[in-house]
Formats: C-alpha cells, sequence, structure tokens
C-alpha cells in the first residue's frame, strides 16, 4: 500500500471537511485488527475511502471489504482513491443507500464498521448483528456525536440523530446477548461483540 498517497488522500479529505476516521479512533481499531486479522470487513460509509484503505493492511490474504456508499461524487474519488493506493483489489464498492443495499447481503463478516447516517444506527445494528459471524466485531464511529447524546441536547435540528444514536446505545448495552464497551476517543466509538459465556444456569 502506497503510504505517501493514502496521507495525501487524509489531508485532501481533512482540508475539504469530509469527514473521515479521527487518528485516535483509527488507533483502537487498528489495534484490534492487528490482533484479530479479518477475512471480510463490511463498511457502512464509505466517504472517500480512507478507512477502508487503512483496514485492508490488516486483511488475511484474498480478504476483502465491502463498503457501501450512497453519494455519488464520494463513490467516484473512494474509487479513484483505491486505485491510487494499490488497494483497488481488496476493497469492493457498492453504491447506492445502504438501508436498501444491507438487506440483500448474505455473506458473515469478522467486523462491520459503521460511520453513515447517524439516524439509521438502530437499522444498521440490527443487519450488522444479522451479517456478523459469531466472533466478529462490531464498531459503531460518532455514537456521542459532539457530546450531545450524553447530554440533554434536544435543538430540532439533530434531534432524530441523537435519539437514535441514544436508541442504539441503550440496545447495545442493555441487550444480554452483546457485551459493548463505549470509548470517548472521537467522537465515540461503540465496540460491541456477542456474549461468549452462556446466561443459562
Amino acid at each position: 500500500m502506497d503510504q505517501e498517497e493514502l496521507q495525501k488522500i487524509k489531508q485532501k479529505a481533512l482540508a475539504e471537511h469530509i469527514p473521515i476516521i479521527m487518528d485516535d479512533t483509527l488507533q483502537v481499531i487498528d489495534q484490534y485488527l492487528q490482533e484479530n486479522k479479518p477475512q471480510k470487513i463490511l463498511e457502512i460509509g464509505t466517504a472517500v475511502g480512507y478507512s477502508a484503505m487503512c483496514f485492508s493492511s490488516f486483511l488475511l490474504d484474498g480478504g476483502r471489504i465491502d463498503t457501501i456508499e450512497r453519494d455519488e461524487e464520494r463513490i467516484k474519488e473512494a474509487k479513484e482513491n483505491v486505485k491510487k493506493v494499490g488497494v483497488a483489489d481488496k476493497i469492493n464498492i457498492w453504491a447506492g443507500d445502504a438501508v436498501e443495499i444491507l438487506p440483500t447481503l448474505e455473506e458473515k463478516y469478522d467486523m462491520v464498521f459503521i460511520d453513515a447516517a447517524k439516524g439509521k444506527y438502530p437499522f444498521f445494528l440490527s443487519q450488522a448483528l444479522r451479517l456478523l459471524s459469531p466472533t466478529g466485531i462490531i464498531f459503531a464511529d460518532n455514537v456521542l456525536y459532539k457530546g450531545y447524546v450524553m447530554g440533554d441536547y434536544n435543538k430540532h435540528k439533530q434531534r432524530t440523530a441523537v435519539r437514535n444514536l441514544r436508541e442504539y446505545i441503550k440496545e447495545v448495552t442493555e441487550n444480554p446477548e452483546l457485551e459493548t464497551e463505549i470509548l470517548e476517543v472521537g467522537d465515540g466509538l461503540a465496540i460491541t461483540k456477542r456474549e461468549v459465556h452462556s446466561r443459562k444456569s
């Protein structure tokens, strides 16, 4: 992978205020991927392809990332970027709305990364759990959403996003079949795995 080209893509995205994964969030995920090399990753929200390119260096041989994006400009840029960095053979970009694409997928993924429309996080979670391998992991970015989610923020403009992120957190932390940790890195990162211990007495 061409690291120099990757850094140029990162700087361009930052300069153009395109939301990309923050360094401290990436560090947490990288550490996990280093220890648990995945065969298949599903990413919901490609943007310009930066996070997918970063994750691709941890894939097992023959591994693949399926990433979904609905913004046509971003899709075009992401396709160019993965070629520039030399990882086009590892990253498959699905063009379209994740709400429509996810229900059509049937494969099992070792990791799911959620970083798309905040108001759709509960739906993304239900699909991620359906598509997750038994030992897989879900990373959901921006779950604290500028601090609004844990505060009493209720302004109309962001109300739906905040409400649905709260619903996401409630589900992953209160569902007895899931084990979740929420880290205050970046804009909040929720890390969810299936509960491995049997709860039957």
